[in-house]
């Protein structure tokens, strides 16, 4: 059976069952029965039974910065140029290499692009901002029964790498917004640690002064201790416990107050943004490698659905932030020789409508996607995928699989960057059914676009 894009699936091993014309009609109802109800509800799941191959991480990354471009930008305005009469005359298309980019609008984005893949044949699950935030975080389907207590990647990264009372900042450092996900399931030391970029970390010091805080804080220590003991009561206490550990490596502490403290000529440079400031604090705190790994940066909103080429209110504002702060972050980290070990994520949660302006001025939701990506060892100056002429759609994949990239497969991606077996399976999650790093791991339904490494 083949697909749109003409590729056999029932000839590849893993290839989804639905696509196999010897498992008949009642094994395409049963999945889509899972993908509504949640596939790790099905009873005859083989999860137990089945071999998992061995996998090949590319293992080029050590940290991540994720940006999550909150309300989703218009692909065909930016990562996907498509010009035509509406395209306004100040975005000045230029081609860098094969890479036609809206030079005027994202200027300094331009002159880094040969640091930058973007990957076209990105295709979103939904049209819908909540659910698709959710689902980029997770990596999964937030309706599905697991994704109640499913972990946001970050959580994932922070479960591999935590090394407890051994760092001094948590794993996954979260800037300028509220993840769609937390820590699942995980322990509590896994959550991500929020914080607003741009002010000095609150609550670091103590109001009376280290000659009283330093009694107080070994008291709350002995309660702590003697409450662990209580372990018919859970494991709350512990990781209350191992909290108060973990934060006080934070406090009166100048490494960590610098991190979140920068002039104000720093800040200009960056584009004396939010984002801006956003893009120093992931700087800082990858470079001070002090335990953070994974950063996340909420950016947004992009929902133009009216005036977007309206100058100074829309589209331009929130490009100009994104490209000063972006482009600046890129270049400092590839002149202190982190861009090679930092994989960079860009992306909304899905794509705007294409060609004309609808009827007020503005772009509405569409599907089709365009993801950037820089650093860990990606080959720049490249693109993955090409959409038909209007970029209403994809043309041609541009990777191994041949179909849309999803988000499962950008979150195995981000994975196996970072050296992380993508087809992981946990078995102590509270349904008790195993919990999969990414979902149908071991159908092979979805796996990293290792296309963007050349």
């Amino acid at each position: 059976m083949k697909d749109r894009f003409g590729f056999d699936w029932s000839k590849i091993q893993g290839a989804p069952f639905w696509s196999r014309p010897q498992l008949g009609r009642r094994m395409f109802f049963r999945h889509v029965a899972s993908a509504v109800g949640g596939y790790f509800l099905m009873p005859s799941r083989p999860m137990e039974t089945i071999a998992k191959a061995q996998v090949a991480t590319k293992r080029t990354a050590k940290n991540v910065i994720f940006i999550l471009m909150a309300g989703a930008p218009s692909h065909t305005d930016t990562f996907d140029l498509k010009e035509g009469p509406w395209t306004p005359a100040a975005f000045n298309p230029t081609s860098y290499g094969n890479v036609r980019w809206p030079q005027g609008l994202m200027p300094n984005l331009g002159d880094q692009l040969g640091n930058i893949a973007l990957l076209r044949s990105s295709y979103a699950w939904a049209g819908v901002h909540g659910l698709m935030q959710a689902w980029m975080q997770i990596g999964r389907n937030p309706t599905s029964a697991l994704s109640k207590v499913a972990p946001h990647i970050g959580s994932v990264v922070s479960l591999e790498f935590n090394q407890g009372s051994k760092q001094i900042l948590p794993t996954f450092v979260a800037l300028n917004g509220q993840p769609a996900a937390g820590s699942g399931y995980l322990s509590a030391e896994n959550a991500p640690f929020l914080a607003n970029a741009g002010a000095a970390l609150p609550n670091t010091t103590h109001r009376d002064g280290t000659a009283r805080f330093g009694p107080r804080y070994g008291l709350l220590q002995d309660i702590d201790t003697e409450m662990r003991y209580f372990n018919d009561i859970g494991p709350g206490p512990s990781e209350m416990g191992d909290w108060n550990v973990r934060a006080r490596l934070m406090m009166y502490n100048s490494t960590v107050d610098n991190i979140f403290n920068f002039s104000q000529t720093e800040k200009n440079r960056y584009g004396n943004t939010g984002f801006g400031n956003a893009c120093i604090t992931a700087r800082n705190l990858l470079q001070a490698n002090l335990g953070t790994r994974f950063v996340q940066i909420t950016f947004g909103s992009w929902d133009h659905h009216t005036n977007i080429y309206l100058p100074n209110t829309q589209l331009k504002p929130m490009a100009t932030q994104f490209d000063n702060g972006l482009a600046t972050l890129i270049a400092d980290l590839k002149a202190n020789g982190m861009l090679d070990q930092t994989l960079i994520v860009a992306q909304g949660e899905f794509g705007r409508t294409v060609g004309p302006p609808n009827a007020n001025g503005g772009r509405d939701h569409l599907q089709q996607q365009a993801v950037l990506f820089a650093g860990g060892g990606v080959k720049g100056g490249t693109t993955i995928g090409a959409t038909t002429a209007s970029g209403g759609d994809t043309a041609d994949p541009g990777w191994s699989r041949q179909r849309y990239a999803r988000a499962e497969d950008i979150e195995a991606t981000i994975y196996s960057a970072l050296g992380i077996d993508w087809t992981t399976v946990r078995h102590d999650d509270p349904l008790k059914r195993g919990f999969e790093y990414v979902p149908f791991s071991t159908e092979d339904l979805y796996g990293p676009i290792h296309e963007l490494w050349g």
